[in-house]
């Protein structure tokens, strides 16, 4: 009997597992807002750029960097959302909504592997956009800064061909 309601306790602890899955969801919500609110503020600041004929110094490199930010931003929401989604699917339920609908396969999770590879792939797309957005301020004084930049780019390339390969 003592063994019977341990693993019924035990199997309902991991309902736990439902406040990373919350908080996640909310997380995502607020990097999704926050990122619509850093777009929307650009495209103002674009707007009053043109119609007053402005046009201050780095000023699209300043739209390119805010923007590229957003889709960091919203990158970074994405992992958060296939964070929840999966754990939750692997731990409560699967979400019935989710079956009964042609829904993306990035959300078909059947393991804490599937989890993590795709996890993986985000964060990875992730870091390309920082690269990319840190690389829009960096200034090349030497040559060899030049060859050490072009052989990032290649060894990012390479990875993200590895990184493809994979899904084949």
């Amino acid at each position: 009997m003592f063994e019977k309601l341990f693993e019924r306790g035990l199997w309902s602890s991991r309902f736990f597992v439902l406040l990373p899955v919350i908080f996640a969801l909310v997380g995502a919500l607020i990097l999704f807002t926050v990122a619509s609110i850093d777009v929307f503020q650009i495209a103002v600041k674009t707007i009053d750029v043109y119609i007053n004929h402005e046009h201050p110094s780095h000023f699209h490199e300043e739209v390119v960097s805010a923007i590229i930010g957003a889709i960091d931003l919203y990158l970074i929401a994405i992992v958060m959302l296939i964070f929840s989604f999966g754990i939750y699917e692997l731990f409560i339920s699967q979400i019935d909504h989710a079956d009964s609908e042609q829904s993306s396969k990035i959300l078909d999770i059947q393991s804490l592997d599937d989890l993590k590879d795709k996890l993986a792939k985000v964060i990875v797309m992730v870091l390309v956009v920082s690269f990319f957005q840190k690389v829009l301020y960096t200034s090349y004084a030497t040559p060899l800064e030049m060859l050490y930049f072009a052989g990032s780019i290649l060894l990012l390339s390479v990875g993200l061909y590895f990184l493809h390969k994979g899904n084949h």
